[in-house]
């Protein structure tokens, strides 16, 4: 529902890469937004690989760029979305913000007003990714 502004309601996480989970250090490197209002999820995410391997020098960087592939194919639907192409953009959203024990984390869920929901996740990324 839009507010008298015309700006919507909206929902982001941030996608951390946890390299070692014993260790609990992380780095942010993906964005998730999700509007209600205009059935908009997406995913954007960037991979700071120097960062990665500076955490765990061993770390596998093909797997976790899939991972963080995954997630971007799970908010665009269609094929790439696997089984959760048959549920709607907030089933996909709370789906992938679920608790995780692998090295790709969502983090804690925020909210915030806009009027381009898909603006927002490009200046979330550059904002606190990039």
């Amino acid at each position: 529902m839009s507010g008298r502004d015309g700006r919507d309601v909206y929902e982001y996480a941030l996608l951390r890469v946890v390299p070692r989970v014993e260790r609990g250090e992380c780095f942010n490197a993906g964005v998730l937004v999700y509007c209600r209002a205009k059935s908009y999820v997406a995913a954007r995410t960037h991979l700071d690989e120097g960062k990665l391997r500076a955490l765990d020098p061993a770390a596998d960087v093909s797997g976790v760029r899939a991972a963080l592939r995954a997630v971007e194919g799970v908010c665009a639907g269609g094929a790439a979305a696997g089984q959760a192409a048959r549920d709607d953009a907030g089933r996909r959203f709370r789906w992938l913000i679920a608790p995780r024990s692998t090295v790709v984390q969502p983090g804690p869920v925020h909210t915030g007003l806009t009027v381009d929901p898909q603006a927002e996740v490009e200046r979330l990324l550059y904002l606190l990714v990039r």
